[in-house]
């Protein structure tokens, strides 16, 4: 099958995309030569488009040939096969995805002109090109997708070769692929015009879909939101699953870090988390270890490569919901928080952002070590009458922190604050601590 042009590509892919009408979809366009096929789908379907932005690392001598591929969020896919033929080591790798970084950045500014993504939470997100060669930036936008939140990930696309389609079938929550041909070389050829996309050409269709959305917009104010999220971390090598709650005009997002033994599923930190939701704050429930990871009891005190997870999580909400985040820990789950917020307050000056406050709930904080004297952001100590050894552990940790703290002591209860009322005193007590901690 071959197209006059993307346009009728677009046309085309756009009335076998007709099914997701539904589900509200958010289009992204792979700029430049996406967004003419991606606006024509958007078009179609009444839905918002914007671009998703990657870049391919290519290797040092031959930019040409790519070894993997960038985009927003921190994700990375790397072919580790090519990089070994091209003799490519971590440091070419680091240098390489610099400049591309710096890259995605500028194009950012380019195509959006200082507006913010269109938000994905919750919501299908449908990729389109307008064509896969290598997969790789496909690849890395789909997880981009991802990243930001989105509750599906469809790719859609003209034409591809039938190996790469096959391998997006078990990759993406759905492939919608019109033409896969064996003898496959390049995606020009499916073409009769493949003349480039002009950054101002981009700029224009996404300037004109933002026209027609807005006409046709709901102007009844911004809804709650909730539900599943995919969160990729360590460069898209490993998915962790979580619980987005934003109510609407949320001033701030929480969230949660578990300790041992506990999951987003914790009926405590759950019972928490609806009381914040309650007071109008969003929350982020996720597992930091996945299934087969908690089989391994050693990487529950993990606390370093806890908090590490954690952190790049927190940049990608900061990025996703533009709103302060604050920790809630439990358990093992403080020290990841106060690790985690540590290392953001180092990180404050280049931009990354501090962490607004840290609440834990019958926390060790202790297994924080020296990196508590680093915390900046204002940290509320939340231990069990009852729960003595724990108790001791954070009047200690207390005296270490040097940011504002507070040790507050919930009469009659133990580690679990089972006993009735206890653990309603908790979500008090955290409410109030974030309430009061927001910037202005």
């Amino acid at each position: 099958m071959r197209f006059a042009d993307r346009v009728e590509a677009g046309r085309h892919l756009a009335e076998r995309l007709e099914h997701l009408r539904e589900e509200r979809p958010v289009v992204l366009g792979l700029p430049r030569g996406g967004v003419p096929v991606a606006f024509q789908v958007a078009h179609a379907l009444g839905a918002p488009l914007d671009v998703i932005l990657v870049r391919k690392l290519g290797v040092p001598y031959h930019r040409e040939l790519g070894f993997g591929a960038i985009g927003e969020g921190g994700v990375r896919v790397v072919h580790a096969d090519i990089m070994r033929m091209s003799r490519v080591d971590q440091d070419d790798l680091a240098e390489v995805e610099r400049a591309e970084e710096a890259e995605l950045a500028r194009q950012a500014e380019r195509f959006r002109g200082g507006r913010g993504r269109v938000p994905l939470a919750g919501r299908t997100a449908v990729v389109v090109d307008d064509g896969i060669a290598t997969g790789a930036t496909a690849a890395a936008a789909c997880q981009v997708a991802a990243a930001q939140g989105a509750a599906r990930v469809v790719l859609a696309v003209p034409v591809a070769p039938p190996d790469a389609a096959a391998r997006f079938r078990t990759t993406v929550d759905e492939l919608v692929c019109l033409s896969t041909p064996a003898a496959f070389s390049a995606v020009g050829e499916w073409y009769h015009d493949f003349s480039q996309t002009p950054d101002e050409e981009v700029v224009e269709l996404l300037r004109r879909n933002r026209e027609e959305t807005a006409a046709d917009a709901d102007p009844a104010p911004a809804r709650p939101r909730a539900g599943p999220v995919r969160l990729p971390v360590e460069g898209g090598a490993v998915t962790l699953d979580g619980d987005l709650t934003v109510p609407a005009g949320a001033p701030a997002l929480v969230v949660f870090a578990h300790g041992s033994g506990s999951s987003r599923l914790s009926p405590r930190n759950r019972a928490v988390a609806g009381s914040l939701n309650a007071a109008g704050l969003g929350t982020l429930l996720f597992d930091l270890l996945t299934p087969e990871e908690e089989t391994d009891r050693a990487n529950v005190f993990a606390v370093e490569p806890l908090a590490r997870r954690l952190a790049e999580v927190t940049r990608r909400m900061r990025r996703q919901e533009a709103v302060p985040v604050c920790y809630f820990g439990a358990s093992t789950g403080a020290a990841a928080a106060l690790w985690a917020a540590a290392e953001a307050a180092d990180g404050a000056e280049d931009g990354t952002g501090d962490v607004a406050a840290v609440v834990s709930r019958g926390g060790r904080p202790d297994l924080a070590g020296p990196r508590l004297a680093r915390v900046r952001a204002p940290t509320l100590l939340i231990v069990g009458g009852h729960d003595e050894t724990v108790l001791e552990l954070n009047r200690r940790a207390a005296e270490q922190l040097r940011c504002e703290n507070e040790l507050a002591v919930v009469p009659g209860a133990t580690h679990l604050f089972e006993e009735p009322g206890a653990l309603d005193a908790v979500a008090d007590l955290a409410r109030d601590w974030f309430v009061r901690h927001l910037p202005p």
